[in-house]
């Protein structure tokens, strides 16, 4: 028998959030259907990002969304990784905006540890995936996790 409770918040769940897989697959279609922001300081930013974000602070955001983004434009939000939530109180701010947002889970410190393409002020700082999020099969090659 279902459980409707749980049905509806797992739903719900999946509606307002995405995973780095996720978001990497769709930027790499070339065709996401969303802007990829990412929410951390400027420091933050100069370090390293997630190739394709934009750079929005969560302060700057009142003013710069509706500014440079037609209404209906969606977005994804991350800040750091799991125990910030900084990108959960960027992405209230654009709902309150009126935009259609998704909270990416793990941030930026879980697209950086499945070896994800990364820029920084210097250029490509793509690290080598963290076994731990990102298993290799014995011959050494990155498995997909197909879940």
């Amino acid at each position: 028998m279902e459980d409707a409770e749980a049905v509806n918040y797992f739903a719900s769940k999946l509606e307002h959030e995405t995973d780095v897989s996720d978001v990497h697959d769709a930027l790499e279609s070339g065709e996401p259907g969303f802007v990829l922001v990412d929410t951390r300081s400027d420091a933050a930013w100069a370090r390293g990002r997630a190739r394709g974000a934009v750079h929005i602070p969560r302060a700057q955001m009142p003013e710069r969304i509706p500014a440079e983004f037609t209404p209906g434009t969606s977005f994804v939000v991350y800040c750091w990784g799991p125990g910030c939530n900084g990108a959960t109180r960027s992405a209230l701010a654009l709902a309150k905006l009126g935009y259609s947002v998704k909270e990416m889970i793990g941030g930026f410190e879980y697209w950086a540890r499945e070896g994800l393409p990364m820029d920084s002020e210097e250029g490509d700082v793509t690290r080598v995936p963290d076994p731990l999020v990102a298993p290799a099969s014995p011959d050494g090659h990155v498995l997909v996790c197909d879940c």
